[in-house]
């Protein structure tokens, strides 16, 4: 049998005991962007694989990287991907996030794809990297399986319309909204109409016990966020790492000579 291991929570447990999250989307491979995040105390980093690569290979090891810091890892798939998610479990990623769930069956078949039967219709075993490579009983490893995380993403106006069946569908765990396929799906209207449909969804998560995941650009948004209600936060790490480089690429305002009006300008960094 496997050495024993510390248990850690899961995420399911944390958000179960109230707490909130915060995490990294990483669409770039790269193990030491994972490491980062760990070394800094993010909570878990969301791994992209439906619209960064689909290389399982580089999956396990930013799960490993991940696991020496003790990270969870959350896996995008693509839509309708169960075999896709199949392996990511079996690799041991904490959860999944399934893009495009636009109603009640689409929220039932990304459980399905995400649990072991009877709960869903994920293909069993115990060999793989999430069941020790078999040195678990076939009893812990339903136990484990069961705290996989299921989240799904709401993309466009028919979802936003329909987000009270989605997040009341029984195994999802948290609901995303998409704001750049909503966007597109309301062919790019003001913010004021997007902001309604979000915050419509939002509204129809909580009432379900469910948790809000937002997708945000940088700490302030993050706050905000969390201020409305949102326990699970996740950083665009490519918007992020753009404007922090675009920042640093701009030259620095000279600064402005005293006068007797007032004190010096702000100086150049």
């Amino acid at each position: 049998m496997s050495a024993p291991r510390t248990p850690r929570r899961s995420l399911k447990q944390r958000l179960a005991d109230g707490e909130s999250l915060r995490g990294a989307l990483l669409r770039l491979p790269s193990e030491t962007l994972v490491e980062m995040a760990g070394v800094a105390g993010l909570d878990y980093v969301l791994i992209d694989c439906e619209h960064g690569p689909a290389d399982t290979a580089l999956l396990q090891h930013h799960i490993t990287a991940a696991e020496a810091h003790g990270v969870d890892v959350l896996v995008r798939v693509g839509t309708a991907e169960p075999a896709l998610a199949l392996r990511c479990l079996d690799l041991g990623a904490a959860g999944l996030v399934h893009p495009h769930v636009d109603g009640a069956e689409d929220a039932r078949r990304a459980v399905a794809a995400s649990h072991y039967p009877p709960w869903g219709e994920r293909g069993f075993a115990t060999y793989s990297r999430s069941g020790r490579f078999g040195t678990v009983t076939a009893a812990e490893h339903v136990a484990a399986s069961r705290e996989t995380l299921v989240v799904a993403m709401i993309e466009t106006r028919r979802a936003c319309a329909g987000a009270d069946a989605i997040a009341g569908t029984e195994g999802v765990d948290a609901v995303l909204v998409g704001p750049a396929d909503l966007a597109a799906d309301c062919g790019f209207p003001g913010p004021e109409v997007a902001n309604g449909l979000v915050e419509q969804a939002h509204r129809a998560t909580a009432a379900n016990g469910r948790t809000v995941m937002t997708i945000v650009p940088g700490l302030d948004a993050a706050r905000a966020a969390e201020e409305a209600g949102a326990r699970m936060i996740v950083f665009n790490m490519a918007q992020v790492l753009m404007d922090t480089m675009g920042a640093l690429a701009r030259p620095s305002e000279p600064s402005r000579p005293s006068g007797p009006s007032g004190p010096p300008g702000p100086s150049p960094l």
